[in-house]
Parts: structure tokens; C-alpha cells; sequence
């Protein structure tokens, strides 16, 4: 191994080298594309986490299909936030931490800093659940072994980044492909009402209380802050450009990359929302959590669909929980300027897992509060993001252009929007129109 290393240059070397000579001889076709792939798709996992897979299955379950138009409306705000975010580290060469960093004061760098590390304990809380209760699940051991395993498997995964970033990306992009074809699986497996599933994208509703806060997880469950940072340290500098046209057919296809991968990602939560509504809604809408809902699936629909189901959250943990130990260890770096071993980054925030567990927390419960703390943190990495991209002092002609500015700030004021509503009624504010959650 070490031998070929040395004569061919390693993966992620190949992979520069690849992306650099397709950039200087304007070669195009799929082959040269490939190079470019990566960084969304490690991005896209955030959307696809264990976070979800608890909203969703609380949506379909309690809602049927009517919380549809929510997953649909976050994963098109995810896009063009990780869009935006991609474009400020390959046109800057600076991650989005970093810019606040340097832009920002001290006293508004230490306060995001402080939210930010907050956020990362909530992804890392549902994400390292979800895939120590797939493991749990799937080979009948205690949680607490499960949570052990997913440690020991996440570590190894980390350990491949010694190798620069293409091992890492091969590893996510694979277990990906394995959540996104579970999925596809139980579309089919799953007798999905299409009429109503459309009408659920098309109609916006919010049938009660309990549906708004259902609507701000999926909202934290899918545009994910650590996701909004992590991208912009994926694109930073990962491929070389000698002028502003290679920057530009970088940020095209990085565009491009954004628009696919989340896409699948958008796919697969409204397959989890239909799986849940197709399954429980009619007779099981009291199931709400990720362990009933796979005993319930399975004299419902067969071993095979609560097999493939629990395979499916088993790779969104491991997945997952790596993509949000590198994205504290870059928030970190790039807010204070040091960064501690992995090691040390995976125990700190592995303890409020085991906290939960530990305490006989409703773990699924515990996700779906986890999604809604990350809604809550999202907008500062939002506004700030948005705030950086139209300014022309830095990102010089690649700065936001009206309509993208327009729709960025739409975006940001609809998610305080929901959580200023989900906090009015935690306080048991009535709000006109809207019943109270019980």
C-alpha cells in the first residue's frame, strides 16, 4: 500500500491532481466531473441523520402525509444555504467560522461559539442515539453496547482522514448509497397513498400545536447549522484555482453537486414521512418512536421492511456522527483558533448521549428536542452566511446577486419565523387560530 502511495500519489492526491487538470484543459463530461464530487454529499448526510428519521416518523404517523410541503420547503432552504456555504470557501478560501472570526467582534464570535458548540452536542446527541439503537435493534444487545459499537466504528472511520479527504468522502458517499436504497426499498415494500402524498407537498397545513412543533424539528432535522459551517471547510481548499474562471466552473459544479445530492437527500425524508404514513397513520398513529416503530413494521410489513429499515438508521448514525465530529472539530478551529485531539472531541460529545440513556430518557423524544434545538440555533449561521455572500469586498464577483439575496433573507426570516411561534407556545401562549398541543 504504502509502496503504490509512493509511486501513484495517494487517493486524495490523484483527486487534485484529476480536478486541476480538468479545470486547466476545460475537459467536461462525467469523468471529469468526478473529481469535483465530495463535500455535498459528506453535507447531505446531515439530512439524512437520525434526527430525521424521529420527526419523520412522528409526522407520517400522527399526520399522514400533511407535513409533506414542510420537508419540502426545508430541503429547498437547505440547498441554497449550502449552496451559499460552498461558494464562500472555495471564492475565499475561508470557512464560514472562520469569516466570523475575523468580521465579526469578539463578544458575537464568543456568543456563536457558545451556540454553535451547543448545536453540535444536539446533532451529535441524535446521531450517536440513532445509530447505538439501529445496532441495538438489529443484533439484540443492550443500548448502552450499541452506543459503545457506534463509538469504536466512528473512530475508525476518522482515523481515514490521515489519508487527506477522498477516503472520507468514498466512505460517507457509500453509506449514502445505502440509506438512499433502503429507502427506495420500502417505497416499494410500503402501500403509499400518491394522491395524497401529493397533496400533502402541495397544501401547506399546520393542523395543531403539536403539528408546529413537529414542523420546526423537520426544520432542524433537515438545514442543519453544523451542515451550514462544515460545507464552506469541505470547499475551502480542496481543489486549487489560478483565476476567477476556474473559481466560477468550481462554484457551478458545486452548485450542481448541491442541487443532486440534496435532492436524494430531500427524497429519502419524504420517503421516511410516506413509509410512516403509509404504515402507521391509519391505525398505529400513536407510534412515535424509532423502537416501536420497528416492531410495528414488522407484522405490518414484513421482516424485510424492518430489517431494511433499521440497516438504513444504522448507516445514518455511523454516518452521520462522523460528518458531526469533523464539523465541531472545524467550528472549533475556526471560532477560537485551536483544535483538540479527535479522541477528546468524540468523548466530550458523546457524554450527553450516554447522559440520556443513563437517566432512561425517552430517546426518540430525546431526538425530536435535539431537532428542535438545532432550529433554534440555525438562524445565526443563516444570517451570517447570508450576510457574507452579498458583500462584494469579499466575495468580489461572486457576491449574491438580488433575487439570491431576496430568497436567502426569506429563508432566515421564515425559520425565526416558526421558532419565535414554537416559543410562544412552549409558554402556553394561545395563538390565534392555531390549537394548543397536548
Amino acid at each position: 500500500m504504502s509502496e503504490f502511495i509512493a509511486r501513484h500519489g495517494s487517493l486524495t492526491e490523484r483527486t487534485v491532481a484529476a480536478a486541476s487538470e480538468a479545470l486547466r484543459l476545460q475537459r467536461r463530461g462525467v469523468r471529469a466531473y468526478l473529481p469535483f464530487i465530495g463535500p455535498a454529499v459528506v453535507a447531505s448526510i446531515a439530512y439524512m441523520d437520525p434526527g430525521n428519521f424521529a420527526t419523520n416518523i412522528q409526522a407520517g404517523a400522527k399526520f399522514g402525509y400533511r407535513l409533506l410541503w414542510v420537508v419540502v420547503l426545508a430541503n429547498l432552504i437547505a440547498m441554497l444555504f449550502q449552496a451559499l456555504s460552498a461558494k464562500l470557501g472555495i471564492v475565499t478560501g475561508r470557512n464560514l467560522a472562520e469569516m466570523c472570526r475575523e468580521q465579526f467582534s469578539r463578544p458575537v464570535v464568543l456568543l456563536m461559539w457558545i451556540v454553535s458548540e451547543i448545536a453540535a452536542m444536539a446533532t451529535d446527541l441524535a446521531e450517536f442515539l440513532g445509530g447505538a439503537i439501529g445496532l441495538a435493534l438489529l443484533f439484540g444487545i443492550p443500548l448502552l453496547h450499541g452506543m459503545i459499537v457506534t463509538a469504536v466504528i466512528v473512530y475508525a472511520i476518522l482515523m481515514f482522514e490521515r489519508f487527506g479527504f477522498r477516503p472520507v468522502e468514498l466512505i460517507i458517499g457509500n453509506l449514502v448509497a445505502v440509506i438512499a436504497l433502503c429507502y427506495l426499498i420500502e417505497i416499494f415494500i410500503a402501500p403509499v397513498d400518491w394522491r395524497a402524498a401529493a397533496s400533502g407537498v402541495l397544501l401547506p397545513q399546520l393542523p395543531n400545536g403539536e403539528a408546529l412543533m413537529l414542523a420546526v424539528g423537520i426544520m432542524g432535522a433537515t438545514v442543519m447549522p453544523h451542515a451550514v459551517y462544515l460545507h464552506s471547510g469541505l470547499t475551502q481548499a480542496r481543489i486549487p484555482t489560478r483565476d476567477k474562471a476556474d473559481k466560477r466552473r468550481v462554484v457551478q459544479i458545486s452548485n450542481t453537486e448541491v442541487i443532486i445530492a440534496l435532492a436524494v437527500a430531500g427524497m429519502v425524508n419524504m420517503a421516511m414521512v410516506m413509509m410512516a404514513s403509509s404504515a402507521f397513520h391509519a391505525g398505529h398513529a400513536d407510534v412515535g418512536e424509532i423502537e416501536s416503530a420497528y416492531r410495528t413494521l414488522t407484522p405490518l410489513l414484513g421482516i424485510g421492511a424492518a430489517g431494511v429499515f433499521l440497516i438504513s438508521l444504522l448507516a445514518s448514525g455511523v454516518s452521520s456522527s462522523t460528518v458531526g465530529t469533523m464539523a465541531g472539530q472545524m467550528i472549533m478551529q475556526g471560532f477560537v483558533g485551536f483544535r483538540i485531539p479527535v479522541e477528546v472531541r468524540r468523548l466530550v460529545t458523546m457524554l450527553p448521549a450516554f447522559v440520556v440513556v443513563a437517566l432512561g430518557v425517552n430517546s426518540t423524544r430525546a431526538l425530536v428536542i435535539s431537532q428542535v434545538v438545532l432550529s433554534i440555533a440555525l438562524p445565526l449561521p443563516m444570517i451570517a452566511l447570508t450576510v457574507f455572500t452579498r458583500r462584494r469586498e469579499i466575495m468580489g464577483g461572486f457576491a449574491n446577486g438580488a433575487l439570491t439575496n431576496f430568497v436567502a433573507i426569506a429563508g432566515t426570516v421564515l425559520v425565526l419565523a416558526l421558532n419565535a411561534l414554537l416559543i410562544v407556545q412552549t409558554f402556553g401562549v394561545a395563538i390565534p387560530g392555531l390549537p394548543q398541543a397536548h
